[in-house]
């Protein structure tokens, strides 16, 4: 190993005691590719199976805790006993080579497509989301009663225990993106005037519930540590939309709640805040200096290279996050530890597909998305050398 890299693979401790064998995380990535019925198929196993063998921490692809609350075709659930199966040959296989499987949970509120949930998307608000894959004008939620409120956190708690029925080490409370939980904290998706919404103080409170019964399931079911983290967004583009001011009051009650991690959801980890404070400093590194020394901090997007990885180690962050490159290269982590960092591939070609252990529907995406991946002609296609 090139011991400019030796921080990347040093073991690390998150606050449950649980530890890594080393710093870096496979991210969650969204790869449409569950069986029908909902549960994890074959190709998914062959896919984690592939890009598992050096990360320290393995996060999966998100599943509903709802079946309202569905966010993507072939996506698999954790909604009871019926999913247990195939969430336990999941657990089982991101755990063969040392990682710690983590199972993300989420419920999609207004960006659930219509046609996957009978027509009948609800969210906080009857606001409509702006995000749109084609630009269309989405249609306006439904409002969500405050009885579906509290059956949804139940939901998050139910789905943490068949985490733990099926043999993971931990969960992830996907507050990010856009979804449900994110969707509670913002102030476009949530006009609400009940004890759920109105000021910044009471978008807080669905997310912290979840947390909370995400945490009293942990505490009735587990019979050890069991990892609990949290993935958020610092701002939206929306306006109104979350700040980074407002992710600062976010963080600020999240480090309070003993979560096993924070993990940061960026595009480019280098990015620097839209709006919300007079700092100049990336994202990643305000977030680190305001609660880093009580819950550690993952770093993520657009790292690529090995200098990536360590630029986000450097600006003291502890752990750190790949998913496209480790679709690209899923021997990335074992060529950067045995000393081979030359060798990572950074772009496929469409050649590539049964190399690289893809399901067709994410191959089918990644060849028709362009400029998601860095697709290349094969004659073109080389090693690139950083």
């Amino acid at each position: 190993m090139n011991t400019k890299y030796k921080s990347l693979f040093e073991p690390f401790q998150l606050n449950d005691g649980i530890e890594l064998k080393n710093r870096i995380v496979l991210a969650p990535m969204t790869h449409f590719s569950s069986n029908t019925d909902a549960t994890v198929s074959d190709a998914e196993l062959e896919y984690y199976a592939r890009r598992t063998g050096g990360v320290g921490m393995a996060v999966t692809a998100v599943a509903y805790v709802t079946k309202g609350g569905i966010g993507f075709q072939n996506q698999f659930g954790a909604t009871g006993a019926e999913f247990t199966e195939g969430l336990r040959k999941l657990a089982t296989t991101l755990k063969s080579n040392g990682a710690k499987a983590v199972l993300q949970i989420f419920h999609a509120g207004r960006l659930s497509p219509a046609e996957l949930v009978n027509g009948d998307v609800a969210a906080p608000s009857a606001i409509a989301t702006d995000r749109t894959n084609d630009g269309s004008e989405a249609p306006a939620p439904r409002e969500l009663t405050a009885q579906e409120i509290d059956d949804i956190i139940v939901d998050f708690g139910k789905a943490t225990a068949n985490a733990i029925e099926a043999g993971f080490d931990g969960v992830e409370i996907h507050g990010a993106n856009g979804y449900l939980v994110q969707q509670f904290f913002s102030p476009h998706a949530n006009r609400r005037e009940d004890k759920w919404g109105g000021s910044l103080e009471k978008r807080l409170t669905f997310p912290l519930a979840v947390v909370d019964e995400v945490q009293r399931a942990v505490k009735e079911h587990a019979k050890g540590p069991f990892i609990v983290g949290y993935r958020f967004s610092p701002e939206e583009p929306e306006t109104p939309g979350i700040t980074m001011a407002d992710t600062l009051v976010l963080i600020d009650a999240l480090a309070e709640k003993n979560l096993s991690y924070l993990h940061v959801s960026l595009m480019e980890y280098a990015s620097t805040p839209r709006r919300g404070v007079d700092d100049k400093r990336s994202r990643l590194e305000i977030i680190q200096e305001r609660v880093g020394a009580k819950v550690p901090v993952i770093g993520v997007g657009a790292v690529n290279t090995p200098e990536d990885a360590l630029n986000v180690i450097n600006t003291g962050a502890p752990l750190v996050a790949l998913g496209r490159e480790l679709i690209v290269d899923p021997d990335w982590v074992e060529k950067v530890e045995s000393g081979r960092e030359s060798e990572i591939d950074y772009s496929l070609t469409k050649q590539d597909q049964d190399r690289l252990v893809v399901p067709d529907p994410l191959w089918n995406s990644i060849m028709t998305m362009t400029g998601w991946f860095p697709v290349k002609d094969a004659e073109e296609s080389s090693t690139l050398t950083k």
